[in-house]
């Protein structure tokens, strides 16, 4: 027997540094607010069987990354024709340098045909800072109708690959301090925000922001953080993008 017109999702929610616990909880309530969708959750992509199994993905994770095996797995998933709702951390590999009490933090780029596949590799932030999101293509339907808004959030600065449609952007290009490669400096001050990367007969949509931080997430760094953080969590307009690129997601792309 077939599965009718259910929607199966895999949502990978972990990692480090983050309020995990949060972001699970508020992606699992705006997919139960899709009636055709089944969703099964890991904390990293070890039941990769499962997760190629799903009709799209969903991640929010911070320096949880695929092996080489998990990693051939889903780019063949991926350019099969599959769709790939990716959010804030999900490119990122974190490795904290400490000298003489003082910290930096190094980006290897250790799986590069992972980070092709999600068109993007993390590679620093400034101190988290309220700034502005606005639409660089307002008559997408991804952003159409979502005026120019104020984040508090991790601006994230990454390294591009390959081709990507920039629907929204912030504008950023000054020196960041504890980040050891500057790989994110490019001609102009245009950060991309939002984007759809084309990745064979698939796509990946990913998300910078939604941030957020509780008071035991960096642990054993910090014993307790001392006031949370919900970054773009706190806005209208974050959750009208989730709502967005889930539904981008539940669409089969054409062939």
């Amino acid at each position: 027997m077939g599965k009718s017109d259910r929607i199966d999702v895999y949502l990978v929610a972990g990692g480090k540094y983050h309020n995990i616990d949060h972001a699970r909880v508020e992606l699992l309530k705006l997919l139960a607010e899709q009636p055709r969708v089944k969703v099964k959750v890991g904390a990293d992509y070890s039941d990769i069987d499962a997760i190629c199994e799903s009709d799209f993905i969903i991640t929010y994770t911070c320096d949880v990354i695929p092996t080489l095996e998990q990693t051939t797995r889903l780019c063949e998933y991926v350019r099969s024709g599959k769709k790939w709702f990716a959010l804030h951390g999900t490119n990122s590999i974190l490795r904290f340098l400490v000298n003489d009490g003082d910290f930096t933090v190094d980006c290897p780029e250790d799986n590069v045909p992972f980070m092709q596949m999600l068109g993007s590799q993390f590679m620093a932030h400034p101190p988290i800072h309220e700034y502005e999101v606005k639409a660089t293509e307002p008559e997408h339907p991804l952003v159409k109708g979502i005026p120019s808004f104020k984040v508090d959030d991790e601006l994230y600065l990454s390294k591009f690959h390959g081709e990507y449609q920039t629907l929204l952007h912030t504008h950023w290009n000054d020196p960041v301090e504890n980040f050891t490669s500057n790989d994110w400096v490019k001609e102009d001050d245009i950060q991309p925000v939002l984007y759809i990367h084309p990745y064979g007969e698939g796509q990946v949509l990913y998300l910078t922001l939604g941030h957020c931080r509780g008071k035991y997430d960096m642990q054993p760094a910090i014993e307790e953080y001392p006031e949370p953080e919900e970054g773009a969590w706190r806005t209208e307009e974050f959750y009208e993008l989730l709502r967005r690129g889930i539904c981008w997601a539940m669409d089969p792309i054409s062939q």
